[in-house]
């Protein structure tokens, strides 16, 4: 997939390519606690948001480096791989946006949304294998 051209952004697809994975398992995982959360009362509390915060942030960073990519004109991707990643960056906001209305479900919700998000993730993985 890489052409001459294309050598000075290798380091940028490496990371690409290795921070997925990154952002694949720490959504799971926040996913995962905040699921946990939902169901153990006595767990809740600010700690359990820390890493929900990490793994949307590192799906975002995700998303932001894969655009630098496309930008380049130095990668052709399929389409379904951008759509994948376009969808982890909206579900982010509508779930920010949707924060307020799910009060007593919010674990819940966030939970969802974070194996949702690595749902998502891996999907665009497979696009490109």
């Amino acid at each position: 997939m890489r052409t001459v051209a294309a050598q000075d952004l290798g380091w940028l697809l490496d990371f690409h390519e290795v921070w997925a994975y990154v952002a694949i398992v720490a959504n799971a995982v926040a996913g995962i606690v905040l699921l946990v959360c939902w169901r153990v009362r006595k767990w809740r509390g600010r700690w359990m948001w820390i890493p929900t915060i990490a793994a949307e942030a590192a799906m975002m960073l995700q998303v932001v480096v894969g655009v630098a990519l496309v930008a380049s004109d130095d990668y052709v991707v399929p389409r379904f791989h951008m759509f994948y990643g376009f969808v982890a960056f909206l579900t982010v906001g509508i779930a920010y946006s949707y924060r307020q209305q799910m009060r007593g479900r919010r674990e819940l919700f966030y939970g969802l949304v974070g194996l949702f998000i690595m749902g998502l993730g891996i999907r665009a993985i497979l696009q490109v294998s």
